[in-house]
């Protein structure tokens, strides 16, 4: 029973759920960004690239399939047939949703950063003697003046 009552305070504590959260948003995130470097940016760069194909479907062929052939007309159609191949424009489209994702987490952390520091604002000067104390000291002052 005390294993389980620990295990349900661990689980309740602010972190755990605020990290629990942050996996759930990111992995969203994650699955927006991957949406928008396939179907808007890598379209874009394919047309540019001498093939025209997607740039996923960029690649070498080291070893042919089974068939023998050497020429495949995607990543998909070569692997299917057992070829072994060097995908560098899915690896570069990988490294391209990795750049957008961490430079957007760049930017919430320097936000956040941001309000931390607005929000510890300058410490309040001592506050100064209390009417009493300024009245004692005044006594005090006038009594040395005696």
């Amino acid at each position: 029973m005390g294993l389980i009552k620990d295990f349900k305070e661990f689980a309740m504590r602010g972190n755990v759920m605020d990290l629990a959260v942050g996996v759930i948003i990111g992995a969203a995130f994650g699955k927006i960004v991957s949406a928008l470097v396939d179907d808007l940016i890598m379209p874009i760069v394919g047309v540019i690239t001498p093939s025209g194909k997607k740039f996923t479907d960029q690649f070498l062929v080291l070893k042919p399939g089974q068939s023998g052939g050497s020429v495949y007309q995607s990543l998909e159609s070569a692997r299917a047939d057992g070829a072994n191949v060097f995908a560098y424009g899915n690896f570069i489209q990988t490294i391209v949703d990795f750049t957008i994702i961490a430079f957007c987490v760049f930017i919430i952390v320097r936000m956040m950063n941001r309000l931390i520091k607005k929000g510890e604002a300058a410490p309040a000067p001592p506050p100064g003697p209390s009417s009493t104390d300024q009245l004692l000291m005044e006594i005090r002052d006038e009594l040395k003046k005696k």
